[in-house]
C-alpha cells in the first residue's frame, strides 16, 4: 500500500513598514529614488554614528500584533545579528532575538469556499532591511574576467517587520490564503504598502513532509525568491512533490535554503540552512531596552479598525454575500468602506454589491479612477438602488444615470424627476407599443410563430427603443409574449 504524506508549511514574512524615515536614522524611507541617495552616516555605518529607534515603526509593529491577537510584553530589546552580507554596511543587522515586540497571536484566513481557518504565529519582531544587490555583467557576466555586483544602500535601514508563523499550514492553498489574509490586515492597518512587486512584502516558506498521522516534523527546507502569490503556491507544491519523491526512493531530505526557479517551476539548492547560533546574537549595546507602557498598548488596541476576517464574516453571515463577492470587496479597503456606506443608505447589501463590483468597478477600470475617489457618492448610489428596486427606473436608465453620476455627481432622483426619466408601467401604453412593433415587423413575427423563439429579443428591443428605454422591460416582455400567443 502506497504511503500517504502530509505537507507541513510555515511562513516567514518580511514587511517593509510605511514610515517617513528609516528605522534608526532620519533618511527618507522611499521606493524608487536614484541609487544611494537616501543614505547617511548611520545607515552607512560610518565610524561614530549611533542609531536612534523609529517610534512610529515600533507603534506600527505593536498595532499589527494587537490585530492578530498577540501578546505585547512590557519589555523588549534590539539585538545584533551577525553575518557577512555585502548589502549590509555594518556586517550585522539590528534585529530582535529572544525578546521580540510581539509574541504569539494568530492569523485568521479563509479559503475560496468560505471556510475559515486559523494559523498561530510564533512572533513578530522589528528589524532593519538590507540594501539591494544587482548582479550584472556583459555577455557572460564578466568584466576584465570578473563577475561584478552593484549595491544600492537606499533600502538599508528601512523598518522591516518579520511575521513568523507556526508550522501549521498543510497545503499550498492554505499558505496562499494565509498570506492573503495577513496582507489584507496590514493594508487595513495602513502600516505597509505590502507590494510584492516592489519588495515591501517578501516571504519565505519552510516546507517539510511527514507520513500522515505522524506527530514528528520532517526535515525542512526554506524556499526563497518567490515574488507573487502564484509563485508561492507553485514553489510549495513543487517542493512537496520533490521531498515525497526523495522519501519514496529511500533517500533523505537535506535541511537547506533553496531558491525558486519561476521559469522551470522547480526549487534549487542555494546554501545550507543557518541556525540561530550561527548568527551570534547579542544585545545591541548602542540601543537601550524598550519599555512598552500598558496605557499605550490599550490606546492602540482601542484604535484598531474592523479587521478583514471580521468584515468577511459580517458580509457573508449578516449580509448573505457569497465568498467571492465578499473577498473582492475586502481586497481593496477603500472599496469595502465605500460599499458599507452604500449599504447603510440603501439597506440592500446584495444590490449594493452588484452595483459596486459591477458597473462602478467597470467605470473605475475604464477611467483609471478608484470607485471611492469618483464623483458618484455612496449615498447617490444608494438612492439609485432604491429607484431600481421600486421599478421607478429600469436597468438601462440606471446604467445611464450611474455614468452621469460618475462624471458629474448629483442626485439620481432629482435627475429622473427633472428629465422625466421615470419608468413607464402603464399597461395600456406599453400594449400600444407592442402592437406597433408587431405590425411593423410582420416577417419577424412569422419567424417567431414558426418556431424561431430567439427572435423575440429583437421585438422586445424594438418596443424598448420606441419607449426611449422608459418602458418596464418585464412588462414589455410579458405583454409581447401574451400578444404573440
Amino acid at each position: 500500500m502506497k504511503a500517504t504524506y502530509e505537507a507541513v508549511v510555515g511562513i516567514e514574512c518580511h514587511v517593509e513598514l510605511k514610515t517617513r524615515t528609516k528605522m534608526f536614522c532620519g533618511c527618507a524611507n522611499a521606493f524608487g529614488s536614484e541609487p544611494n541617495t537616501n543614505v547617511c552616516p548611520v545607515c552607512l555605518a560610518l565610524p561614530g554614528a549611533l542609531p536612534v529607534p523609529n517610534g512610529v515603526a515600533i507603534e506600527q509593529t505593536v498595532r499589527a500584533g494587537l490585530a492578530f491577537g498577540a501578546r505585547i510584553p512590557a519589555y523588549s530589546k534590539f539585538d545584533r545579528k551577525n553575518y557577512f552580507y555585502p548589502d549590509m554596511p555594518k556586517n550585522y543587522q539590528i534585529s530582535q532575538y529572544d525578546m521580540p515586540l510581539v509574541q504569539g497571536g494568530e492569523v485568521r484566513y479563509w479559503l475560496e469556499d468560505g471556510t475559515m481557518k486559523r494559523c498561530p504565529l510564533v512572533r513578530i519582531h522589528l528589524e532593519e532591511d538590507t540594501g539591494k544587490s544587482t548582479h550584472a555583467g556583459s555577455g557572460d557576466g564578466r568584466i576584465a574576467g570578473s563577475l561584478y555586483s552593484l549595491v544600492d544602500f537606499n533600502r538599508a535601514g528601512v523598518p522591516l517587520m518579520e511575521c513568523v508563523s507556526e508550522p501549521a499550514l498543510h497545503s499550498a492553498a492554505d499558505a496562499v490564503a494565509y498570506l492573503a489574509s495577513l496582507r489584507r490586515t496590514l493594508m487595513e492597518l495602513g502600516v505597509s504598502d505590502v507590494k510584492m512587486e516592489e519588495g515591501s512584502l517578501r516571504c519565505d516558506a519552510n516546507v517539510s513532509v511527514r507520513l500522515a498521522g505522524e506527530a514528528a516534523l520532517g526535515t525542512k527546507t526554506e524556499i526563497k525568491n518567490m515574488n507573487s502569490f502564484r509563485s508561492v503556491q507553485r514553489a510549495i507544491e513543487s517542493e512537496v512533490d520533490r521531498q515525497i519523491s526523495l522519501l519514496e526512493r529511500g533517500e533523505r531530505v537535506v535541511q537547506e535554503t533553496r531558491g525558486w526557479d519561476e521559469a522551470n517551476g522547480v526549487t534549487h539548492p542555494m546554501r545550507s540552512k543557518e541556525q540561530a547560533h550561527d548568527y551570534r546574537y547579542f544585545p545591541d549595546p548602542d540601543l537601550v531596552p524598550l519599555e512598552i507602557a500598558g496605557d499605550d498598548v490599550e490606546r492602540l488596541r482601542v484604535g484598531l479598525p474592523e479587521l478583514p476576517w471580521e468584515r468577511f464574516e459580517r458580509y457573508t453571515r449578516a449580509f448573505g454575500l457569497g465568498s467571492k463577492q465578499a473577498t473582492q470587496l475586502i481586497d481593496t479597503p477603500s472599496l469595502a468602506r465605500y460599499f458599507d456606506r452604500v449599504v447603510n443608505a440603501s439597506s440592500n447589501p446584495q444590490q449594493s454589491a452588484n452595483f459596486v463590483l459591477g458597473e462602478l468597478s467597470r467605470l473605475a477600470n475604464d477611467s483609471g479612477v478608484a470607485v471611492a475617489d469618483s464623483k458618484a457618492e455612496p449615498e447617490g448610489v444608494a438612492e439609485l438602488i432604491v429607484l431600481v428596486e421600486a421599478r421607478t427606473v429600469n436597468s438601462k436608465i440606471a446604467k445611464e444615470l450611474l455614468e452621469r453620476m460618475w462624471r458629474n455627481g448629483g442626485s439620481p432622483k432629482a435627475i429622473v424627476e427633472d428629465e422625466g426619466l421615470a419608468q413607464t408601467n402603464d399597461a395600456d401604453e406599453i400594449e400600444n407599443l407592442v402592437e406597433g412593433v408587431i405590425a411593423a415587423h410582420a416577417s419577424v413575427v412569422a419567424d417567431y410563430r414558426a418556431g424561431k423563439s430567439n427572435v423575440i429579443g429583437f421585438l422586445i428591443g424594438q418596443a424598448m427603443k420606441a419607449s426611449r428605454s422608459k418602458a418596464d422591460p418585464q412588462l414589455v416582455s410579458e405583454l409581447m409574449k401574451k400578444r404573440l400567443r
